[in-house]
């Protein structure tokens, strides 16, 4: 069974602590021991007995709190903390019987990212140069800063994992992730990238504020219809330094979004009035001679 150093600090605390403990056992029995002994000298020395075990408990209750206090920080200087290990994940999928659907729905507006994913030839995950350009923190990361492996679940308990996974089955609305975390700094750049088959999907960045140490949980949410089979990923990293990389698979097909018809308003025809002009003949004769008449002369 391998032993990590956080379990080692603590094993190394409770050790103390017994001892201590046994110490002043020793002392309390060599006092009484000595009030006993009739002879001065010998109850001399069994007091003195007595009071050096009790000293000693002293060193080891003060031994056992820099253990539990600086024990572990300490121990992270001599010994760096290997990258985590990227899980293989072996799937038995048992192919079954698909309906094929007569009618598919054609989406009339595809999405295009703003920002896409081109992993490098040595397979280290990088920032994409349009995240970067978003980073406000002037705080300089901490290099030892390091987080425990990633741990992917469908509900989370008092920032624990119920029943971890890497294989979820559609249809899905949120996948939960978990970790530890030590070595950070308040302010530092903090990044968050989410990939779907090596293309970006989703990502945050900010400053931290969650405090040196302790347990985080994150969250991938979308709509059911979106949740996609494949390979999801999800990078973190600290200033311009990956730190621990997740994933988990996807399987079966996602629910079909449903399509809402569209209402269509009908007109209702509105009579307008019309005013039709008759010409009626007049009983009048029209002159033939329509010359505007002379002036007539006043003499």
């Amino acid at each position: 069974m391998n032993l990590d150093i956080h379990s080692a600090v603590v094993t190394l605390t409770v050790i103390t602590f017994l001892g201590a403990i046994l110490s002043i056992l020793s002392g309390v029995r060599a006092f009484r021991k000595g009030n006993k002994v009739s002879y001065y000298r010998i109850r001399h020395m069994q007091i003195a007995a007595g009071w050096r075990s009790f000293m000693f408990a002293v060193v080891l209750v003060g031994f056992a709190f820099l253990m539990a206090r600086f024990g572990e920080p300490i121990s992270y200087i001599f010994f760096q903390p290997s990258p985590t290990r990227t899980p293989t994940l072996t799937v038995s999928m048992t192919p079954t019987i698909s309906m094929t659907p007569t009618i598919s729905l054609t989406p009339t507006i595809t999405p295009t990212l703003a920002i896409s994913y081109t992993p490098t030839t040595t397979g280290t995950p990088f920032l994409p140069i349009a995240i970067e350009t978003q980073f406000k923190s002037a705080v300089t990361p901490n290099s030892t800063a390091i987080f425990s492996q990633l741990v992917f679940s469908l509900n989370v308990n008092n920032f624990k994992a119920v029943e971890p996974q890497t294989v979820f089955q559609n249809p899905l609305s949120s996948v939960y992730v978990t970790y530890t975390y030590d070595g950070m700094s308040d302010g530092v750049q903090w990044t968050e990238i989410w990939y779907l088959n090596g293309k970006l999907l989703n990502y945050k960045t900010g400053t931290w504020d969650s405090g040196t140490g302790g347990s985080g949980q994150d969250e991938l949410t979308l709509p059911a219809e979106q949740w996609l089979p494949g390979i999801y990923q999800l990078v973190f990293f600290v200033g311009m330094e990956w730190k621990v990389l997740g994933e988990f698979r996807v399987t079966g097909t996602p629910p079909t979004a449903t399509v809402s018809p569209t209402p269509s308003s009908t007109g209702t025809p509105t009579m307008t009035p019309s005013v039709t002009h008759t010409l009626v003949p007049s009983s009048t004769p029209i002159p033939t001679d329509t010359r505007w008449p002379s002036p007539t002369a006043t003499k």
